[in-house]
């Protein structure tokens, strides 16, 4: 029989297992699971950050990329992992959409995940061919009503935040609109580009540099306030479309079972080191901005991105690709 004693120190053995725990980590290399292919916007954003995470930690921080099924694939492997901080995941915002998108998964976001902190964000841009004769949302929108042609808008696939702010869109200014999916932002912009697609709703990064150059025109961002480096680009909200609304981003999260101790010891780490001019640098030279969040401001964020991303993919009718 456990007496209440017994009882007691079990509790003060196990909180003094998880600060011994703390205290040491890491003792050996820290795998931070991808669920994407190299070069993309999550991979790259990770591993900037686990070079900064190894300088301080002096340990290496290595990403492991395991792409697949959306990232499902990845997702659901760092949810098996040993939850001891030696696995971690870099989560896309995919990370609060596919709980929506497809009918069953192998985790549960809620469940088997702590949050650790939002990492960085990136606005997306609606961007149009410079021959489409539209140099504001208002004037698109004319265009699109007018019916001279089909319009229809390129994004980075099915389910991904610039599909579903497109479809967002389309519902709110009551556009007929084309939804056509790429497979990532980078072929999407690259459409757009030559003409065969005359507008897109897509992540900054691949678009910025052909925005400054005049190969795109930018009619509006997705952020709540203009983005820094585009000051004359003005928001879906100045443009008269308050709702469409939603960045990218890229945030840590650990298996759900990871003592609270590590959890706050990464969290110090990754936001001390978000704070590196240089990783601030490099972060805005692919079109993100540095964030940092307390696991509890990251966990209300994803809850309520999840939400709200799930209501689009109702009314919209959206259905991932078999």
């Amino acid at each position: 029989m456990l007496t209440r004693r017994g009882f007691c120190a079990g509790l003060v053995m196990t909180g003094a297992a998880g600060s011994s725990l703390a205290q040491t980590y890491p003792a050996k290399p820290v795998k931070v699971i991808v669920p994407f292919a190299p070069g993309g916007s999550a991979d790259v954003v990770a591993r900037l950050v686990c070079d900064q995470l190894t300088k301080r930690l002096g340990q290496p921080f290595i990403v492991d990329n395991v792409p697949g099924a959306s990232g499902n694939i990845g997702t659901a492997r760092s949810a098996q992992a040993a939850a001891d901080g030696y696995t971690l995941l870099a989560a896309f915002s995919s990370f609060a959409i596919n709980p929506s998108l497809f009918p069953s998964l192998p985790y549960d976001i809620t469940k088997d995940f702590k949050p650790v902190s939002l990492v960085a964000a990136a606005t997306h841009v609606v961007v149009v061919n410079p021959s489409v004769a539209a140099k504001s949302i208002r004037e698109l929108e004319a265009l699109i009503n007018s019916k001279v042609s089909i319009m229809s808008f390129a994004h980075g696939g099915v389910g991904t935040p610039g599909h579903l702010l497109g479809e967002l869109y389309r519902m709110a200014a009551h556009l007929d609109l084309v939804s056509v999916p790429f497979n990532g932002a980078g072929p999407a912009v690259g459409s757009v580009l030559g003409g065969h697609t005359p507008m897109g709703v897509v992540a900054l990064s691949p678009a910025f540099k052909h925005i400054t150059e005049g190969r795109l025109r930018a009619l509006a961002v997705t952020s709540k306030t203009r983005y820094h480096q585009l000051p004359d680009v003005p928001t879906m909200i100045e443009a008269g479309r308050p709702d469409i609304v939603g960045d990218l981003w890229v945030g840590m999260l650990a298996p759900g079972k990871t003592p609270d101790d590590v959890v706050k010891l990464l969290n110090s780490e990754i936001r001390n080191a978000l704070q590196a001019p240089e990783l601030r640098a490099k972060l805005q030279g692919v079109g993100f901005d540095t964030v940092g969040t307390s696991p509890d401001e990251f966990a209300t964020q994803i809850a309520k991105e999840s939400a709200i991303w799930g209501k689009i993919i109702r009314e919209a009718k959206i259905e991932a690709s078999p």
